[in-house]
């Protein structure tokens, strides 16, 4: 339990150290004992000294238990908190509709059977199935908790290179809420309904009708980079569910967006750590084509 949780009611700082979990569920977990504090029961409104060892172990529902599966990982880092993953365009992140195993979670869980002790298998934030580049995951609760909090405080650094298309500004700041769509329930869209959205970004090249872009995030919603520049009518190129405003551009097979750079701080040392992982050979090819073809 971090220290500065002290005097905190328990059930609110689960809620805070396992966001993925609603209170309700983390209130029954510990009236089942499934959740100890150094070893024992807790009750949902004492008082945390903090420092305490969270044990979490959430009941598996028959057959929903993810299964390890071997695959190739490309690791750019690792240690006894973290592994830094460089995904692959195609790889899913989690188990879902449609997706029962064969995802980045499955292929954890086989590279670091530890993995099944930390909730969702340490994964605390998520690349679309097309994106690629760098994903960290957390190995114990401890380092999990704190990478939640770097994400709510907006203290990690997220960089992504994009390719979009049409000739956007110099550089913008896309502020623009973003929440489900009404009519399609698995796209997101800019709504005043939705929840708060920050994206900077400059452009890096210009390709007469295309432009490679570095987006920082400051905030992670779904889709955010894609639904931004969708909204200013400048599209990332190749992706097939937010286009809407262009009429003909340049072909790719998948949404040309990349997660170049993470920087935060480790959880154990509290120093800043950065990675970066160069974009992927179809990236790389698209990228001197449209420099071949430059006007």
């Amino acid at each position: 339990m971090p220290r500065d949780f002290g005097g905190m009611r328990l059930d609110l700082a689960l809620a805070r150290l396992f966001p993925q979990y609603s209170r309700n569920r983390l209130q029954a977990w510990l009236a089942a004992g499934h959740i100890r504090l150094d070893g024992a029961r807790g009750e949902s409104s004492q008082a945390v000294r903090g420092g305490e060892r969270v044990d979490l172990a959430p009941p598996a529902a028959p057959d929903a238990a993810p299964r390890a599966q071997r695959m190739p990982l490309a690791i750019v880092h690792e240690d006894a908190d973290l592994i830094v993953i460089d995904k692959p365009a195609g790889l899913v992140v989690h188990p879902g509709a449609g997706v029962p195993d064969g995802t980045l979670m499955n292929g954890l869980l086989a590279h670091c059977p530890a993995l099944a002790g930390v909730p969702r298998a340490g994964i605390v934030h998520r690349l679309d199935k097309d994106t690629t580049g760098l994903l960290v995951v957390a190995k114990t609760v401890e380092a999990q908790a704190s990478l939640v909090r770097q994400l709510e405080s907006r203290s990690m650094r997220r960089v992504y290179l994009a390719v979009v298309q049409g000739d956007p500004p110099t550089s913008g700041m896309i502020d623009a809420p973003l929440g489900r769509d009404t009519r399609a329930r698995t796209r997101m869209a800019v709504t005043r309904r939705g929840k708060d959205a920050v994206t900077r970004y400059r452009v890096l090249e210009r390709y007469g009708h295309a432009a490679l872009v570095e987006c920082r995030l400051e905030s992670g919603r779904t889709h955010q980079i894609r639904v931004h520049f969708q909204h200013i009518r400048h599209p990332i190129v190749g992706d097939g569910v937010y286009r809407r405003g262009t009429r003909h551009g340049v072909a790719f097979g998948r949404q040309a967006l990349h997660a170049v750079e993470l920087s935060l701080l480790h959880p154990r040392s509290g120093k800043t750590a950065t990675w970066r992982a160069e974009p992927p050979a179809d990236f790389q090819r698209l990228l001197k084509a449209l420099r071949d073809d430059r006007p």
